[in-house]
């Protein structure tokens, strides 16, 4: 039903219907329909939660008609689906519709209010699209449980608050975009399939930060502090020391624990491995001076 005239809001039903069991693809892009959407009615089939799907099948349709020579002979034919979607942001025709693909995209309208934590229900789905609205309120942890999604775009809305970390959880994830809401605030998650978007899946949020953005974190926006690399630390000799003396220590201890045996049986050995000892503290000293 893309970009066919539709508008106004979409009627909320009343009645104990049970809404639509089977749906798995909602295609309402391009129309001017307002008010909130009716998640929870409209979405709320076994299909959309991926219940009971064989991933392996595609979708039919079943078409009956009359045919001669004798009337009232009733013949049908199974036909394949095939259905036209914006997909990672692309259009993208597909031939064929596997049973497992779920995808729903409001893009385009002029749909207001918050996106609810229901949403995290509809574990079936590759595809969600609410771009280009004006939905508001923080963007739910519980898209984080969406762990087929493989992409998601928020842009263009007025969503507000901190990306949930929980969304890298989304190891499919492939195309992603929160830009032009202006109000996002706080670090971008790290990690995982974050680490491949670019730019602009952030921009037109100036209260965002940490990479891909220009715009570094301030101390408490970072989080907790990782070590310094001892590459960069400039008292790497000192770090050093701190491990050569651990095992001169756990060294000398062992020594200590056998020196009765190690005497007693190899007194020459045992001569000379003091020997040893001792040169290499005193090489160690003068690793230690300060620097000329």
């Amino acid at each position: 039903m893309r970009n066919i005239g539709f508008h106004s809001a979409i009627p909320r039903h009343q009645s104990n219907h049970d809404g639509f069991p089977d749906l798995r693809i909602l295609d309402l892009s391009q129309n001017n329909f307002t008010g909130q959407f009716a998640f929870e009615f409209i979405l709320s089939g076994k299909a959309m939660r991926g219940i009971d799907l064989n991933g392996s099948e595609y979708l039919l349709q079943y078409r009956f008609f009359v045919y001669e020579p004798g009337l009232g002979d009733i013949a049908s034919s199974r036909l394949e689906y095939s259905i036209t979607l914006m997909n990672k942001g692309l259009e993208r025709y597909f031939q064929k519709i596997r049973e497992d693909f779920m995808a729903i995209d409001l893009s385009s309208n002029r749909f207001e209010g918050k996106i609810p934590e229901f949403i995290g229900n509809l574990k079936g789905l590759r595809s969600l699209n609410v771009s280009s609205n004006i939905l508001s309120g923080r963007l739910p942890p519980s898209l984080g449980n969406l762990t087929n999604l493989e992409a998601l775009d928020l842009s263009h809305n007025n969503f507000l608050g901190e990306i949930p970390p929980s969304l890298l959880q989304l190891s499919f994830l492939q195309q992603f975009s929160v830009s032009h809401n202006k109000l996002l605030t706080g670090r971008i998650p790290v990690g995982n399939q974050f680490s491949t978007f670019g730019i602009t899946s952030y921009e037109g949020n100036p209260g965002l930060c940490g990479f891909p953005l220009p715009k570094k974190c301030s101390r408490s926006e970072e989080g907790p502090e990782h070590p310094p690399s001892t590459a960069e630390e400039e008292d790497g000799v000192e770090l050093d020391w701190k491990f050569a003396a651990a095992g001169l220590v756990s060294g000398l201890v062992v020594g200590v624990v056998l020196a009765d045996f190690v005497i007693a049986r190899f007194s020459e050995r045992f001569i000379e491995i003091v020997a040893l000892l001792i040169r290499l503290m005193k090489t160690l000293k003068r690793m230690r001076r300060p620097r000329s």
